[in-house]
């Protein structure tokens, strides 16, 4: 990495690797080994394979430098929980957003029950009312047969003809030029 650049010289690594990343890498890999072995013991050679493939993730990034982010991501989380404990702004922050679930959750069942709602009553949960609506894009509901439905037609019509709304209603498509 270090072809033709003035300042390095012969045998010096382009990045110089931090040995705690890997030491660190190594020892939870070897942890990871053992049980392991216990694991291929007791449950078979399928499962050891696995726990080998999952220990060996530990050395390999603190081999690729990944250790030390891990560590560093570590200590941060330590420092918020530690700044949590410890900060009475914090504990304010913590109080507001409980506050906001509190008064989500709150409005949800208000909103289930009617309850402050402009316009429109809600219908109790399960309940299909005249007044519950479909979501957009679904289709219109089924109406309960009317009276007409079971009837017979009259003797004089014939058997198309079940109604004489249907009659208004071709006399509107024709008015409209729709046949």
């Amino acid at each position: 990495m270090c072809r033709g650049a003035p300042r390095c010289q012969t045998g010096d690594m382009p990045e110089q690797l931090p040995i705690a990343g890997p030491m660190l890498g190594a020892a939870l890999t070897v942890a990871g080994l053992i049980v392991s072995w216990v694991v291929w013991r007791r449950r078979g050679p399928a499962a050891g394979l696995r726990g080998i493939a999952w220990s060996l993730i530990p050395l390999a990034a603190g081999l690729m430098g990944l250790m030390a982010i891990l560590w560093g991501l570590a200590a941060d989380l330590a420092g918020f929980f530690a700044g949590l404990v410890f900060n009475p702004v914090v504990w304010a922050g913590v109080a507001v957003a409980a506050l906001a679930v509190v008064l989500w959750v709150v409005s949800g069942v208000m909103r289930s029950r009617g309850v402050g709602t402009r316009g429109r009553a809600a219908a109790p949960r399960g309940a299909a009312g005249p007044k519950a609506t479909a979501p957009r894009g679904a289709a219109p509901p089924i109406a309960a047969p009317g009276p007409a439905a079971g009837r017979r037609p009259a003797p004089g019509t014939p058997a198309g003809r079940k109604d004489d709304d249907l009659d208004d209603i071709e006399a509107l498509l024709r008015k409209h030029g729709i046949e």
